[in-house]
């Protein structure tokens, strides 16, 4: 028993290390993802089973071979609490960059201001983090948006009492393009926004390597075309909608958000108005190319061809520029990007942070709205995709950018009519 138990804690003791430093290289990168995101953004359950561990085993038997093991078990311990701390700090980073993004009067547009206590950490929410519901959030599931089947369907979430002229979410799945369902990411986020009043859509899109590019991204402008015309009939305004994702849905939504007047990516509907009023990405993919200056392995560059481009007639690196929201920038009109926030975690291992400052540089350098941006500490990929302390500070404070960029639409419209335009 004391052998089991020494093996529990060192092997407890290695995922708490690759959570707090993960494991470099390239060859390390998926095991590193999943074994530091499942360990930070459960931290209070695995504090919780390794106390319950120790105690158990104090009370089996005690005898000096179990020194080792207790003090194994102390030192996770107090990883652990470091992980929760640490995660704790998502809601003061997060804050911090709407500030230095919006400015720091930002909250006193905000049409429904945080309660202290809605900026607590939710320990409830985080009892079960797999049970994502809401008694208030009714889905619509299966919505078709085109022909062609389920990878073209969208679910709806919207409040019971079904609001009238609602602003709209937007959501747009992960998985490299090529795995994922609209029913598995996002859920904490849109449920919280269902539930206060907003509409959210999240949809399908047709995968790699059956769909080549840029079918992925036309196929959500035909879902963003239909949210438009039919979002209504849900409660939702058609005259704002904002976009989010997460990895590769980071990456497609700020693609849709730069290339709203793009008539080569919507073919059949060239008239559709496309654009979106705000764009939340997360840990996504900007730069398709080693251009910017990122460190690229070609073995990235074969997957980005085989997953993405996937056209034998491919030509780097113009193909792959045309693929990437870093270098579409430089064709996007003056004042048609929106207002943007930029969300990244620190330890990702498979889109590294690097990735995400070089965009926001390039981004605020081009835009004539804000742009925000909140790298968190010893957050891994895909840290928000279930309840968690760090994944619940980040929800709240993309409710808040959305809520302001709801709420200034008309101001900062009238700000820009107001700028004179170069002769």
């Amino acid at each position: 028993m004391s052998t089991r138990f020494r093996t529990r804690q060192l092997a407890l003791l290695g995922l708490n290390a690759n959570a707090a430093r993960p494991l470099p290289g390239e060859a390390a990168a998926l095991p590193a993802f999943f074994a530091g995101w499942l360990t930070s953004e459960l931290a209070p359950h695995l504090l919780a089973a390794t106390a319950a561990d120790a105690a158990t085993h104090l009370a089996a038997r005690r005898s000096r071979s179990d020194v080792l093991g207790l003090a194994l078990a102390t030192v996770n311990a107090a990883a652990l609490v470091a992980q929760m701390t640490g995660g704790g700090e998502a809601r003061r980073q997060v804050e911090d960059a709407l500030v230095s993004g919006l400015g720091p009067d930002y909250a006193a547009a905000l049409t429904r201001p945080p309660a202290a206590v809605e900026l607590a950490t939710p320990w409830r929410e985080l009892v079960n983090p797999f049970q994502m519901r809401h008694p208030d959030v009714v889905i619509q599931r299966h919505q078709p948006y085109y022909q062609g089947g389920r990878r073209f369907h969208a679910d709806v979430y919207h409040h019971r009492d079904r609001p009238s002229g609602a602003p709209v979410l937007f959501q747009v799945h992960g998985g490299g393009w090529v795995i994922g369902t609209k029913e598995q990411q996002a859920l904490p986020l849109m449920h919280r926004m269902a539930a206060r009043g907003w509409v959210c859509v999240s949809v399908n899109y047709p995968l790699s390597p059956r769909a080549r590019w840029p079918e992925h991204l036309i196929a959500l402008k035909r879902a963003l075309a239909w949210t438009r015309a039919n979002v209504a009939d849900y409660g939702g305004d058609p005259d704002f909608i904002a976009a989010t994702g997460g990895s590769a849905g980071g990456h497609l939504s700020a693609m849709l958000a730069i290339t709203a007047h793009d008539r080569g990516l919507q073919p059949g509907f060239e008239d559709a108005d496309t654009s979106v009023q705000a764009c939340v990405p997360h840990y996504g993919v900007y730069d398709f190319t080693a251009e910017s200056g990122l460190k690229f392995t070609q073995a990235r560059l074969d997957s980005l061809l085989r997953r993405v481009v996937m056209s034998p007639d491919a030509v780097y690196p113009d193909d792959f520029r045309a693929a990437s929201p870093y270098y579409r920038l430089d064709e996007v009109p003056t004042g048609d990007i929106p207002p943007f926030l930029v969300v990244h975690g620190s330890n990702d291992t498979l889109v590294p942070v690097p990735e995400a400052r070089r965009f926001v540089q390039r981004l605020r350098a081009v835009s004539t709205e804000p742009v925000a941006y909140a790298e968190i500490t010893g957050g891994q990929h895909a840290f928000d995709l279930f309840p968690s302390i760090r994944s619940a500070h980040v929800v709240r404070g993309v409710e808040r950018f959305l809520d302001w960029a709801h709420a200034t639409r008309f101001s900062r419209a009238a700000d820009r009519e107001s700028v004179p335009r170069p002769a």
